[in-house]
């Protein structure tokens, strides 16, 4: 992209297009130009650790799968005409010398910046010797390592010398919350998950003898399920957690490529430790590339270089109609920036709700082959997916097996089955060998079966024709140990497969009607702003609020981390709320019913004695949480002690009392990082510095102590964190095995607190007199177990709601058609929570839209010929998918509602007559793969 001209609605964005002097409509994706190609190059992929040719595919699974000529080491753009071997031996003719760049002009109403992120170059960083020691390596170069695509095919081995490493260190915050020229004050957000989970990798990779620390000054796992996570690596996996920040690395001795580490424990040692590999966890930065490119778009960066936006507005850029999402924005992990991208394409939504459907190409399929109802002619295809099937199971030998099977009339083995090639591959297999069935021996279906599916409905399938082995997952990965025994159970796995697939049977997908309307659950700000984004889509839209006004708990945020006034915001949010002709407002409205489901919900609400029902085709939860009120620290004994917001309330409705204070302390992780309550609040340690810092800045003399476990401002609040120890504000750090004690005291008369708390480097007790406490107590989960039986979603063994999956669907439930936002789903700020909501409003609105919905239709299916209305299968559904109903002359009968079905089978387990069977997974296709399984 070069420019954007014009206004939000209606841009011009010129975009430059180089030439790839490959043509993507001849390149079958062979690889023989690369193999012919003489000239090697360093691999950006592979961060310089393996070669590529000068013509190339930048990895297996690019999209378009085709190559493309790097005329910057090309020998025939630099030696003036020579070489072109690629050219000569090109089977389709696809090399294009003569390509030139092109630019395009196109027009769109909207534009979304997810330019992503440069990982921090260490090299000019000379302290812990990157570059010039072969052994210190940056955790993006471990990532490749790890890589069944890796330069090493997958295999642990340290660049030096290709050994197995023994002992491996991670050093975090390398580039990150560093004042020295070339790094960055603020926190990557990401570092400390992903060293976590490469030493837990590395682990599994090597077997138990691998020795991994992680060398650290706070941990910050603050995203949910994260510190269960961390725990897990500490306790069950072995991982070593140091908290020492590293000064410098040195070689172990003469003629040894071994790494010694000089560092500081926690009681002030001094210690030396040899690994054979580190890896430094580099930070995340904004390229000077894309810097450039928002100067030239008139984007605002903020001094980081980040997309400067609003806490109210995260996903919106300085010039309107210009949206950003991802790391472009600041620092974060992937779920948050899912959760960014559907923001933004909800903000776009609005922006463009006009010309909504005006320019909406649907795409069509051909007509399902009449062979479907021929003999059973079955394809199987095999998957190496690199190393991680391909390292263990003999492919080539289970490929072979397979095409000794009944029915089974073509074989093959891929790389990778599901690259874009081999999905042609297995298109044109369809066609050309009248496939009616096909079998795929790979990796989970739960993420790529509906793109097989998808496959061999392109080929003119239907799409329940297909059955998915899962040879990585349920092989490869468990019997990693074991490869002769692991192909012997790929071979059963495929063969029951087989077996089942021989009576596959094609499925009619489930339409159903839809409404148009939207119920919100909850007034909070989540919620509000989840509502006017459908509102302002023209959505009708309910909110139904248990209390008896809006706000949540936005109405406690007096001011953003970044400093934007949180009550105007708020104020301005419920006024437009109220305004908008679209939403309707339920205050003091409880949820008593609801029934249906996605497209066709009915909702019984209780307002008051008064009771209505509302009709609506989607359901957002944004109920939000609460902080907990803690049984220790004398809360609740003593006036002094108070929680979360209640202290800054007090000091701004009584300045005096601030005035006449001497010192005040705040205590982190009160009933949180907890073993009844194992996950982090995320947002306490920013909230409570910023009081701090407002305390400070009007009573500089003010004494004031943060007592912490771990200091967790993520990202750019780092700068808050930096600003409080320069206003004097005093850190001790104490451990959940010696907890502060709490006690009431006198000091010359006046009342005080005394808080003893051990001093982690002395190790010896400190003792502080303060006049106020303030305790940053967990938040809890309100207790919403009876609205989540009620609408058949889950829970987690937090009392959040547990979405459908935390990378892929992280506001989506299993329970199609509802939505999940805010601190409903997890403890958050607020700038995260209107994100949140904001992607829950495009789900939601991707269904809306419509006018029908289509559902899985693998449902179960009732014969009331057998049935004997004993009710057992309505009694142990947990989607409320069956029921009774009477029958004229036969009593009562179940039935199924296909609509909320979900295929678990349950039911069809719970039938004493076998009246129900499953389809896609009836009786005769299960009976079939276990008789099979026990055969060879």
């Amino acid at each position: 992209m070069e420019s954007i001209e014009g206004d939000a609605g209606n841009f011009t964005v010129t975009v430059r297009e180089r030439p790839r002097y490959v043509d993507m409509d001849k390149c079958i994706a062979c690889g023989i130009c690369a193999e012919r190609c003489p000239r090697k190059v360093k691999d950006e992929y592979n961060q310089g650790l393996a070669k590529r040719k000068a013509i190339y595919v930048q990895y297996p699974q690019a999209v378009p799968l085709k190559y493309v000529i790097d005329a910057d080491h090309c020998i025939y753009f630099k030696k003036k005409g020579r070489c072109r071997a690629c050219e000569k031996y090109c089977p389709a003719d696809a090399i294009d010398f003569t390509q030139k760049e092109k630019i395009h002009k196109i027009q769109v109403g909207s534009v979304v910046l997810s330019t992503g992120f440069k990982s921090f170059d260490p090299s000019g960083y000379d302290v812990f010797g990157y570059g010039s020691l072969p052994n210190v390596i940056t955790s993006m170069e471990f990532e490749r390592i790890l890589s069944a695509s890796g330069p090493f095919q997958g295999h642990l081995q340290r660049p030096s010398d290709d050994k197995p490493p023994q002992k491996i260190a991670w050093l975090q915050c390398v580039g990150s919350r560093d004042l020295h020229a070339g790094c960055h004050e603020y926190c990557s957000s990401v570092c400390c998950m992903y060293a976590i989970k490469e030493a837990v990798i590395a682990k599994e990779h090597a077997g138990g003898d691998l020795d991994t620390a992680i060398f650290f000054m706070d941990m910050r796992t603050p995203g949910k399920e994260f510190d269960k996570y961390y725990d897990r690596a500490r306790d069950e996996v072995g991982v070593r957690f140091i908290r020492s920040r590293v000064h410098s690395i040195e070689l172990a001795g003469h003629g040894s490529d071994d790494l010694r580490i000089i560092y500081m424990s926690e009681d002030g040692k001094l210690k030396k430790e040899i690994f054979n590999l580190v890896v430094l966890s580099t930070g995340l930065e904004i390229s000077e590339d894309v810097r450039k490119l928002a100067q030239d778009l008139g984007i605002e960066l903020d001094l980081h270089g980040f997309a400067k936006t609003s806490s109210f507005t995260p996903v919106a850029t300085s010039r309107p109609g210009v949206f950003a999402c991802g790391a472009f924005t600041g620092p974060k992990d992937i779920p948050q920036s899912v959760m960014e991208a559907s923001a933004a394409s909800s903000a776009c939504a609005v922006l463009l709700a006009d010309s909504r459907n005006t320019l909406t190409q649907e795409k069509t399929y051909p007509s399902e082959d009449p062979i479907i109802y021929e003999e059973p002619r079955i394809g199987v295809f095999v998957c190496h997916c690199g190393i991680n099937i391909g390292g263990v199971v003999d492919v080539p030998a289970v490929r072979d097996y397979a095409e000794t099977l009944p029915n089974v009339v073509y074989v093959a083995d891929n790389m990778f089955t599901c690259s874009q090639d081999t999905q042609g591959l297995i298109r044109d297999a369809v066609k050309e060998n009248r496939l009616n069935r096909v079998v795929v021996a790979a990796c989970t279906p739960r993420t790529h079966e509906p793109l097989f599916q998808e496959t061999i409905r392109d080929g003119g399938l239907n799409p329940y024709l297909f059955e998915f082995a899962n040879i990585r997952d349920q092989d490869a990965w468990v019997h990693q140990k074991e490869p002769e025994k692991a192909t012997e159970k790929a071979k059963d796995l495929v063969r029951m497969s087989v077996a089942k697939a021989a009576l596959l049977e094609p499925i009619e997908p489930l339409l159903l009607g839809n409404r148009h309307e939207a119920m919100v659950v909850g007034g909070g700000a989540a919620g509000m702003i989840a509502a006017l984004d459908l509102a302002d889509q023209g959505l009708k839209t309910f909110i139904v609020e248990q209390k008896g006004k809006l706000g949540g708990n936005a109405k406690y945020v007096r001011k953003t981390w970044k400093g934007e006034d949180g009550r105007a915001f708020l104020a301005d949010l419920i006024g437009r709320v109220q305004g908008h002709k679209q939403i309707e407002v339920l205050l003091d409205t409880k949820i008593s019913h609801v029934s249906g489901f996605v497209g066709n919900f009915t909702t019984t609400v209780t307002t008051g004695s008064a009771e209505q029902e509302l009709e609506h085709g989607i359901i957002i939860l944004a109920v939000g949480a609460k902080p907990l009120k803690p049984d220790e620290y004398l809360y609740g004994q003593n006036e002094r002690v108070m929680r979360w917001h209640e202290l800054e309330e007090l000091f701004e409705k009584e300045p005096e009392r601030l005035e006449q204070a001497e010192a005040v302390a705040f205590i982190q992780c009160v009933g949180s990082r907890e073993p009844e309550r194992p996950y982090c609040s995320k947002f306490c340690c920013t909230s409570s510095l910023q009081q701090a810092i407002d305390f400070k800045t009007r009573k500089p003399d003010l004494n004031i102590y943060i007592l912490y476990r771990d200091i967790r401002t993520y990202g750019q609040r780092e700068e808050l964190y930096r600003k409080a120890r320069e206003l004097g504000v005093i850190f001790i750090r104490y451990s959940l095995d010696k907890k502060p004690v709490v006690e009431e005291t006198s000091v010359d008369g006046k009342d005080k607190l005394k808080i003893t708390v051990k001093d982690h480097i002395l190790g010896i007790p400190l003792e502080l007199h303060v006049d106020y406490l303030n305790l940053a107590t967990a938040i809890i989960a309100r207790g919403e177990e009876e609205l989540a039986k009620m609408l058949k979603v889950p829970l987690n063994e937090d009392g959040f709601f547990l979405e459908a999956h935390m990378k892929l669907r992280p506001v989506d439930f299993a329970t199609d058609g509802i939505f999940v936002c805010g601190l409903a789903h997890y403890p958050k700020p607020l700038e995260e929570s209107i994100v949140q909501a904001k992607a829950a409003a495009a789900r939601a609105a991707s269904v809306l839209i419509k006018e029908s919905v289509e559902v899985e239709p693998t449902v179960s299916v009732v014969d009331q010929e057998k049935c004997i209305g004993c009710g057992l299968c309505e009694a142990s559904c947990p989607f409320g998918a069956i029921h009774l109903v009477k029958v004229p002359g036969r009593g009562y009968r179940a039935e199924n509602i296909s609509a909320l079905c979900k295929g678990c089978g349950i039911c069809a387990a719970a039938c004493p007559q076998k009246a129900i069977d499953m389809k896609h997974f009836r009786d005769r296709q299960i009976h079939a793969m276990i008789e099979a399984g026990g055969r060879r």
